[in-house]
């Protein structure tokens, strides 16, 4: 049984990236600092495996921002971050490259903003001042967050009148060209793109983010590696294979955690970096504002996905320093839209090679779009590391049925790709859901919604006044949204000026 003291600072429910960032930051502070991870490997979206002797990433495959100036730089550098995990710089002309079935051009994502015009107007030339707008809006909107901009000082800041902007509809007031629209929002699998629900400020950070510059990680693990090592240096305590099941609380405050070994953990405040909707189920809520309690019981989620992990030939396959974005169906904006027998609409690649001295790769990872609602009758199934179970004879059919529909589509983008596999390995919503502990697998936590903006906001400061949220559901997903999110929590318990005069010391 875990030993654990008599009470901590901070109680952490949940390793994922937001979690181990908010421990950090607190143990640098010299708090006592206390994580607890349900699963046997930390991490969340940055977990990694191996299959057949090869590793795959199971979530994060690139991160931007990374350059002196820009948003993810004074993160990397407090964190310990910058120095200590192996990137590789992504296509400056190409990071990402967007095509559609029956249509043979790969068109470009390019890095730095005057590139990034440049290389679409190879295909686009008369839309030099569509791509320039375009461009100013991506940037007039990311100014508007303090803690994007750490290099600004601001008196105030003006993020939420941004919340309400459609990114559809924002792109289409650039340029009147459908297909350019439809390129410009071709990386929106990043966000789980919907045209009548995706605001434009997700749409901003991200791809700003991407074209000041896109790194390649060598294994998203290095990450949650770097900062358990610096947490456990600082005095903080992290237990793996420790779920939380109970939240024991007043109607003011959080007393205690109870463990599914009935252990109790004790804190005087705690950080829940789960989905807000099982935070909530874990607490008592006798003596909670019922409307609060419900919102949060009932929040809307971003779809799922089935994913397909795998490892390639030696030497068959080129290569390629950019990812992938493919649409099969026209529409950008409607990939989750699907009926059960006209399933792939889009897919997202990425590959990855063993080093730089190779022209071959050896993994490929394609994800596309699935709905929970496709594996729901196998839901009371469940499988993890803590407690491997098989699934059905018709669940593992089910899942061969969609990566036989998956190869079939890889072999049309890459003629013989069927040739070039060695084996493969499957994730469905389900995987998600056991392994992640996303929400019904929801790739990106809560979905926003630029029509009701306060509906999907989440505080990370909550109505018990020794509970606070982080990760992806408050803010923004991705390593630099849950980065920025794991920031604002904490300055609920440290305070906002402190916390800036921190980061801002590494800008």
């Amino acid at each position: 049984m875990p030993h654990f003291k008599e009470e901590y600072d901070i109680v952490i429910i949940g390793s994922g990236l937001g979690g181990l960032l908010c421990g950090y930051v607190l143990a640098e502070e010299g708090k006592s600092v206390c994580i607890l991870e349900k699963n046997a490997q930390i991490g969340g979206n940055l977990q990694t495996f191996k299959r057949d002797k090869v590793k795959f990433d199971s979530g994060v495959h690139y991160i931007g921002g990374l350059e002196k100036g820009q948003a993810l730089y004074p993160f990397f550098r407090y964190f310990n971050l910058m120095d200590n995990v192996e990137k590789e710089l992504l296509d400056k002309d190409a990071y990402d490259v967007i095509s559609f079935e029956n249509d043979g051009i790969h068109y470009p994502h390019g890095q730095g903003y005057e590139n990034f015009v440049l290389q679409l107007l190879k295909y686009f030339p008369q839309e030099e001042k569509g791509l320039r707008k375009y461009c100013e809006e991506i940037k007039r909107i990311c100014e508007k967050f303090e803690w994007y901009n750490l290099a600004k000082d601001y008196s105030e800041t003006d993020e939420m009148s941004t919340f309400s902007l459609s990114a559809k509809e924002v792109i289409a007031s650039c340029t009147g060209n459908q297909k350019l629209q439809q390129v410009l929002a071709g990386s929106n699998l990043l966000y789980a793109g919907e045209g009548e629900s995706s605001p434009f400020y997700i749409h901003a950070l991200i791809i700003d983010s991407y074209i000041g510059s896109a790194y390649k990680l060598k294994h998203s693990d290095q990450i949650s590696k770097q900062l358990r090592k610096d947490i456990k240096k600082m005095g903080g305590d992290i237990f793996i294979d420790t779920e939380v099941t109970k939240i024991h609380n007043t109607p003011k405050l959080i007393e205690y955690v109870e463990l599914a070994n009935g252990q109790k953990v004790r804190g005087k405040q705690f950080i829940s970096n789960i989905h807000p909707t099982r935070t909530f189920s874990l607490l008592n809520t006798e003596g909670l504002r019922k409307v609060n309690v419900n919102r949060m019981l009932q929040l809307d989620n971003t779809t799922s996905s089935f994913i397909m992990y795998i490892k390639l030939k030696p030497d068959t396959f080129k290569f390629s320093n950019s990812n992938r974005y493919h649409f099969i169906d026209g529409d950008v904006w409607s990939a989750h839209k699907y009926e059960p027998d006209n399933w792939l609409k889009a897919l997202a690649i990425f590959n990855s090679r063993p080093n730089a001295n190779t022209d071959y790769a050896h993994t490929l990872t394609a994800m596309a779009y699935m709905k929970y609602e496709d594996v729901k009758k196998w839901e009371n199934s469940f499988n993890t590391t803590l407690s491997e179970s098989e699934r059905s004879d018709e669940y593992m059919k089910f899942k061969k049925e969609k990566a036989e529909e998956i190869i079939a589509a890889l072999c049309k983008i890459y003629p013989d790709f069927d040739k070039c596999i060695e084996s493969w390995y499957t994730a469905t919503p389900l995987t998600q859901r056991d392994y992640i502990g996303t929400m019904e697998g929801g790739l990106y936590g809560i979905k926003k919604d630029y029509n009701a903006p306060v509906k999907s906001f989440i505080s990370a400061n909550t109505k018990l006044e020794n509970l606070f949220l982080t990760g992806q559901n408050v803010i923004l997903h991705g390593v630099l949204g849950v980065t920025i999110s794991a920031m604002v929590t904490c300055q609920f318990i440290l305070g906002k000026k402190h916390m800036l005069d921190k980061l801002k010391a590494f800008v």
